[in-house]
């Protein structure tokens, strides 16, 4: 549907005309022509559905630029979100003489947002600490405010904003407009709405399905404690395109950053800990791309519109499947294809990604697992960057000595070089096992494959239950398309590979032998 079909001002209509703004989406066709007359409203819709537009646009309409008392009221879980709806309602009433907005939001001076105020504003976007904050100094009066708009609903509750949100509400005129727009739909904003809305139409925007199929989504099964090194190769591929990776964790966001800022990857993190200062120079970065890689918690991204990201990585499965939708939305915008890449450690998470797939009704493809040599190849080259970087400065003198005393040994430079770096990264893997085990592993070869639907479990229970070993003590197995391949202790390879003779899988006769 066209813009020009709402009922909207001519005023409204150029500032649309002007950002390029021609056809409604669904959520917007919907909910505009019953805020305009007044209802109060759910908006059930996911991100990127156009939701700002659909409050925003008939909100603006509805307010006396005659009058400069606040009128609307939005309020917004974190600062990013509240800036971006700023931005956007000024874009839509620029041409609306009279007409002005502000945001206020903790982490900026609250003196320019209280001088901002008393010059007389109709439409104040914020967060719920700071539009409470306000109200106490009594720098915010809303007791001529007409609509109030909860925006990320479902955020707010979940960022502990109940009772300051009640708090405003509860400042405002009974005989308000109140619009509520959320991703998810559970019983805490179902008993919000029944508090404070008037017989809200509810209008629910199945962009779900829309949303996944223009993203190429993708799974890696991830070895334990090896996802960095599968990030790595996942980042060499899309070395020039901007990236969001997103961790459950302020922590892990923090973790991340570093390592691949140590790398020399353009990367900075985002999370709520930080300071408005911080996120607003990493955001700018990332919009401008002085950096392309940004790491984030699920709501620090919450407000964060940025055109022509190409790839999502899940670094950990988020906790909240609704939160899948949200993330992988950030790519594949505007008819344009995106990536997503989820990164799962066992069997639990290979599990949580069939959850995934059965709640977005969308296939999400298997990548094969990276094998030890590529992991290792990956390890080798940060490695390299590393040492190039440590070349630059200087090597630590004292640190001469050792590679003097293996020269004296008649080894060359090169050999040492060689050997060190097979010490700090090929056996990596290998060494854990022989941690675990107390011993050096043997190969075990199995005449069998995937060819017949053979997987790893069928070899560990024809090895724990026909040769007698723990489970525990065997190493990686690798299953190719006629044969099978397992790691064992070597001890104990000499009594295992004879309990094995007859041993028959999945009804078939096996034959092992050692590599």
């Amino acid at each position: 549907m066209n813009f020009t079909e709402l009922n909207l001002s001519k005023d409204i209509l150029k500032g649309l005309e002007a950002i390029g703004f021609a056809e409604a989406t669904d959520v917007q066709a919907k909910t505009i022509p019953l805020i305009l007359d007044g209802a109060d409203v759910i908006g059930h819709s996911k991100t990127g559905t156009g939701k700002t537009a659909a409050f925003g646009l008939p909100t603006i309409q509805r307010v006396d630029v005659s009058k400069d008392f606040v009128q609307a009221l939005v309020m917004c879980p974190t600062r990013e979100l509240a800036m971006q709806v700023c931005d956007e309602i000024r874009k839509f009433s620029r041409f609306i003489r009279g007409f002005r907005a502000v945001a206020i939001y903790g982490g900026q001076n609250i003196e320019r947002q209280i001088s901002a105020l008393e010059k007389g504003v109709q439409f104040v976007i914020g967060t719920p600490g700071r539009i409470l904050d306000h109200i106490k100094r009594g720098t915010l009066n809303l007791e001529n405010v007409n609509t109030v708009v909860l925006d990320e609903a479902d955020e707010m509750l979940d960022m502990g904003f109940r009772d300051d949100m009640e708090a405003i509400l509860k400042k405002t005129p009974k005989s308000r407009q109140t619009l509520l727009f959320s991703a998810t739909m559970s019983s805490d904003i179902l008993r919000l709405t029944k508090r404070y809305q008037n017989n809200p139409q509810h209008i629910k925007v199945a962009s779900q399905e829309k949303t996944v199929n223009e993203i190429t989504q993708l799974c890696y099964p991830v070895p334990k404690n090896r996802k960095n090194d599968v990030l790595y190769m996942v980042l060499k591929e899309w070395s020039e395109n901007l990236i969001i990776i997103f961790c459950n964790t302020k922590k892990q966001v923090d973790d991340l950053t570093q390592d691949l800022q140590e790398l020399g990857i353009k990367a900075e993190g985002i999370h709520g800990d930080m300071k408005q200062p911080e996120r607003s120079f990493v955001l700018t970065a990332f919009k401008t791309g002085k950096i392309n890689i940004l790491v984030a918690t699920d709501v620090a991204a919450r407000g964060i519109d940025v055109d022509g990201i190409d790839v999502v990585i899940n670094y950990d499965i988020p906790q909240d499947l609704e939160f899948y939708i949200h993330r992988i939305g950030r790519t594949g915008r505007a008819g344009k294809t995106g990536y997503s890449y989820t990164f799962a450690e066992g069997r639990d998470e290979m599990a949580r990604i069939r959850e995934i797939e059965k709640f977005t009704r969308a296939k999400i493809q298997l990548m094969p697992k990276p094998d030890e040599e590529a992991l290792a190849f990956a390890v080798m080259e940060r490695m390299v960057f590393e040492l190039r970087d440590i070349l630059k400065t200087g090597a630590r003198k004292e640190l001469s000595q050792m590679t003097s005393l293996l020269h004296s040994d008649g080894y060359s430079y090169e050999e040492i070089a060689n050997a060190l770096a097979q010490k700090l990264i090929l056996p990596k893997a290998d060494k854990k096992k022989e941690r675990r085990t107390g011993a050096k592993m043997t190969t075990l070869v199995f005449n069998i494959g995937s060819n017949l639907e053979i997987n790893a479990g069928h070899i560990v229970a024809a090895i724990a239950r026909t040769g007698g070993l723990p489970g525990e003590v065997i190493g990686r197995i690798s299953v190719g398309e006629t044969e099978t391949k397992a790691d064992i202790p070597t001890l104990f390879a000499q009594d295992v590979l004879p309990k094995l003779e007859n041993l028959k899988i999945r009804g078939k006769r096996v034959t092992v032998t050692i590599q």
